[in-house]
C-alpha cells in the first residue's frame, strides 16, 4: 500500500483534531480494502488501521467505516464484531443488516442483547437461519418479526411460523407479510383463515394449499359478501372472475372446488371458474351451462380440459343444482353438499367403482389426483 495509507499516516490523521479529516481516512482506508484486491500484508495493515479507527470517539468516524465496510469480502470477525457491537446504531446497523463476516452465534447474541432496530436489520439479511429466525420470534419485537416473514430469504421452521400464527395472528402488521410468504404449512395457513381480513383470507384461498372443505367456505363466503355489497351491474361477475382467475394461476382451481360450489348452489362461481378455465367470457359460459340440450355443457367443459370420465357427475350436478334453486332447505351448507354429492355419486356409481371408494372426501382427492395427472392442474 505504498502509495495508500500507512501507520504514519494514521497516526499523523489521529493527531488531527478535525473529525472530518478521520472520517475521510476511514472512507479511504475502507473503500480500499473493499475495492482493491491486496496482498496478505496490506490487508493486515488496513485492518489494524480499522481495528484504531473503531476506539475514535466521533460517532460520524466510526460511522464512515462502518458504512464503507457492510460489503467487505473477507472481513475479519473481529473487526466486523466490533462495529456491530458499537454502542450507536448509526455505526451498527450497516454491518449488522449486510456483513457476511457476522457468524449465526454473532446474530443471535445481537437479537438477544440489542433493540429493535438492530433486531430488525437482522430480520432482513439474506442469511437468516432457522435458529436466528426462532431468536427473532423470542424477542416478543412485532417489528422484527413483520420483517421476518416478510423476509423470503430467511430459513424459518413450521414450528416457528406456527408460533407466529398463533402470537402474532391478530397483529395487522404481520398479518399480511405471514400470509404473502411464498410457502405456508397448511395448518398454518388453516390457523389464519379465521383471524385475517377478507382481502387476506381470498390470497390465501388463491395462493396456498387449503383443505378443499376451508377453500370452498372461503369461495362460498366471499361470493355472499359480494352480493351484500350490493356491487354495481356486473361487479358480482368481476369478482369471481378474478378469484377463478388467481385460483387458476396458482393451481388451485380443481375439479374437486368446483363441484363442491356447484352442490352448495354457488352457480355464480362455477360459472365464473368454468368461464375462466375454457378462456371465455362469463356470459358465454351462462349461456352454455345452462343450455337444455346435450350440446352447451358438454363443449364447454371439453374446452376446460378437465378430465372427461368427470363429465357425467358434473352435468348431474349442474341440474340437480338448478332443482335446488326451486326448493327450500333448513340443511346447513356443509349437509347440504355432502347429500348432493352423494346424490351424484350414487347416480354415477361407475365413476366410485373406477376408484374402488364410496367415501365423498376420499373421492374428490382422486378426482384432484386425475387431473394432475391430465396436466391440467399444477403440481
Amino acid at each position: 500500500m505504498a502509495d495508500k495509507l500507512t501507520f504514519e499516516d494514521v497516526e499523523r490523521l489521529m493527531k488531527d483534531p478535525s473529525p472530518v479529516s478521520r472520517s475521510e481516512t476511514a472512507e479511504k482506508v475502507a473503500t480500499t480494502f473493499t475495492a482493491e484486491d491486496l496482498d496478505a500484508n496490506e490487508r493486515a495493515i488496513a485492518e489494524d488501521i480499522f481495528r484504531v479507527l473503531i476506539q475514535d470517539a466521533q460517532d460520524r468516524v466510526r460511522a464512515a467505516l462502518s458504512a464503507n465496510l457492510k460489503a467487505a469480502p473477507d472481513l475479519s470477525p473481529d473487526v466486523a464484531r466490533a462495529l456491530a457491537q458499537d454502542v450507536s446504531d448509526t455505526v451498527a446497523l450497516p454491518i449488522v443488516q449486510f456483513s457476511e463476516a457476522l457468524s449465526e452465534a454473532d446474530l443471535i447474541a445481537i437479537v438477544r442483547e440489542h433493540g429493535v432496530d438492530r433486531q430488525v436489520a437482522v430480520a432482513g439479511r439474506s442469511d437468516v437461519t432457522e435458529e436466528v429466525s426462532e431468536a427473532i420470534v423470542d424477542t416478543g419485537n412485532e417489528s422484527a418479526v413483520a420483517t421476518l416473514v416478510g423476509n423470503e430469504d430467511a430459513a424459518i421452521r413450521d414450528t416457528t411460523l406456527e408460533r407466529v400464527s398463533d402470537e402474532y395472528g391478530e397483529s395487522e402488521r404481520v398479518q399480511e407479510p405471514l400470509v404473502k410468504r411464498s410457502q405456508l404449512p397448511v395448518h398454518v395457513a388453516e390457523k389464519l383463515v379465521a383471524k385475517v381480513s377478507e382481502r387476506l383470507r381470498e390470497h390465501l384461498v388463491t395462493h396456498h394449499e387449503l383443505s378443499e372443505n376451508t377453500a370452498t367456505d372461503l369461495v362460498l363466503q366471499s361470493r355472499e359478501r359480494a352480493t351484500m355489497r350490493l356491487l354495481a351491474e356486473g361487479g358480482q361477475a368481476r369478482d369471481m372472475v378474478a378469484m377463478a382467475e388467481q385460483l387458476r394461476d396458482n393451481g388451485r382451481l380443481t375439479p374437486s372446488l368446483l363441484l363442491r360450489s356447484l352442490c352448495l348452489g354457488d352457480m355464480g362461481f362455477f360459472e365464473a371458474a368454468m368461464a375462466v378455465l375454457a378462456g371465455i367470457p362469463v356470459s358465454n359460459a351462462h349461456i352454455l351451462i345452462h343450455d337444455q340440450g346435450q350440446l352447451g355443457l358438454r363443449r364447454l367443459y371439453d374446452r376446460t380440459r378437465m378430465p372427461p370420465s368427470l363429465y357425467p357427475a358434473f352435468k348431474s350436478a349442474c341440474d340437480l343444482a338448478r332443482e335446488a334453486e326451486l326448493e327450500r332447505t333448513d340443511a346447513d351448507p356443509e349437509t347440504r353438499m355432502r347429500q348432493m354429492l352423494e346424490r351424484v355419486l350414487t347416480m354415477h356409481e361407475d365413476i366410485a367403482e373406477a376408484f374402488g371408494v364410496t367415501n365423498v372426501d376420499y373421492l374428490l382427492n382422486k378426482f384432484n389426483q386425475m387431473a394432475r395427472e391430465q396436466g391440467m392442474m399444477r403440481t
